[in-house]
């Protein structure tokens, strides 16, 4: 008998909406993630911590646990701590570094987890993986999926706003990754999954192609809906090649090169993205990208974010290294300096035009 369909890992409930935290413990005690009350909720010292005096009254069986950063020392440690308790699920509730750590807690004490997002700056709030700094710089760990995603948009609002300029920056990047996917299908064979790269290139053209701004609830919602998306996506494919191409490798670049001077992950997976698809020769879409990043306020040019040309040529040069066996436009064109120092005068020549 033929596999008719098959099971997607995904989150029991996605609520994405105005007022989303208003009543977290009747979604939580709804869906049965937990009747009792009984959560480990990890949070930050700057909102996290604001938003526990909102949210502790009607969380009285919760524990809070401050992390001080996305380690993976923090990350062990709040397990560690974590599984003294006798909880029903984790709760993440902050910013990336707090759900990255929170996450690879869960799956350490083996319980599952509810990603609470307080800003949209990248993808990472749905995906299967925790990006957490070792010591070696920076490492991604497989984990399970949020058991639950909650974004309230109202919180959304008060972030500062160059958070929602990454998450841009990062939603439109997957163009460029499934674009370097099917490109890696076409020339070495790479198998390509059609409903994983689907979701994440719709998700970058819906924001991509979305006339509203940072300040409008409706660009917001479809921010957010395409950042979930493309964690999902991750999940269907069974790692990150739907939203991770040149625009990632270039981004890994720049913070391994300059870890001190490294813009945000979305404002340098933008520009990558652009630059990529430039050097694909697909000139419709890097002119796209280039006139939605700057009216959002993302940096189109290495100056933008305080690097100079030559290391951005630089940052180019070493990117395929980061990823090693993935193959992109950087792998396929395998440019040498002198020629990636030539395509990025002409891509500057377009981006004055």
């Amino acid at each position: 008998m033929p596999v008719l369909t098959r099971l997607i890992p995904s989150p029991v409930v996605v609520d994405i909406s105005a007022g989303a935290l208003d009543d977290l413990a009747g979604l939580l005690a709804d869906q049965r993630i937990s009747a009792s009350g009984k959560l480990a909720v990890a949070i930050s010292g700057g909102s996290g911590a604001r938003l526990r005096e909102r949210l502790a009254p009607a969380l009285p069986g919760a524990d809070w646990y401050e992390v001080g950063g996305g380690t993976l020392d923090e990350a062990i440690k709040l397990g560690d701590a974590m599984k003294k308790g006798h909880y029903d699920a984790v709760v993440g509730l902050g910013g990336g570094k707090i759900i990255d750590c929170a996450k690879y807690a869960a799956a350490r004490i083996g319980l599952p987890l509810v990603a609470v997002a307080t800003n949209l700056s990248h993808d990472g709030l749905c995906s299967p993986v925790a990006t957490l700094d070792n010591d070696a710089g920076r490492g991604s760990y497989g984990v399970p999926n949020p058991i639950a995603v909650v974004i309230d948009l109202d919180v959304i609002r008060e972030a500062p706003v160059r958070f929602v300029r990454s998450g841009i920056g990062d939603a439109i990047s997957n163009i460029s990754a499934v674009a370097d996917w099917e490109l890696s299908h076409r020339e070495t064979g790479e198998d390509i999954d059609g409903l994983a790269a689907a979701m994440a290139r719709q998700a970058g053209e819906a924001v991509l192609r979305h006339p509203g701004g940072v300040g409008d609830d409706g660009f917001l919602q479809v921010l957010a809906e395409g950042l979930v998306l493309t964690g999902i996506s991750m999940s269907v494919a069974g790692d990150s090649r739907p939203a991770s191409g040149a625009c990632h490798e270039i981004n890994h670049a720049f913070d391994l090169l300059h870890p001190k001077r490294a813009a945000s992950h979305g404002e340098q997976c933008g520009l990558g993205a652009a630059f990529a698809t430039h050097l694909r020769g697909d000139k419709e879409t890097c002119g796209l990208m280039i006139e939605v990043l700057r009216r959002h306020g993302l940096p189109v040019t290495p100056g933008e974010i305080g690097f100079s040309d030559e290391e951005f040529v630089e940052a180019v040069a070493y990117a395929p290294r980061t990823r090693p066996g993935r193959y992109t436009i950087l792998e396929h064109l395998d440019l040498s300096t002198d020629q990636i120092r030539d395509a990025y005068a002409d891509y500057a020549q377009a981006v004055r035009s």
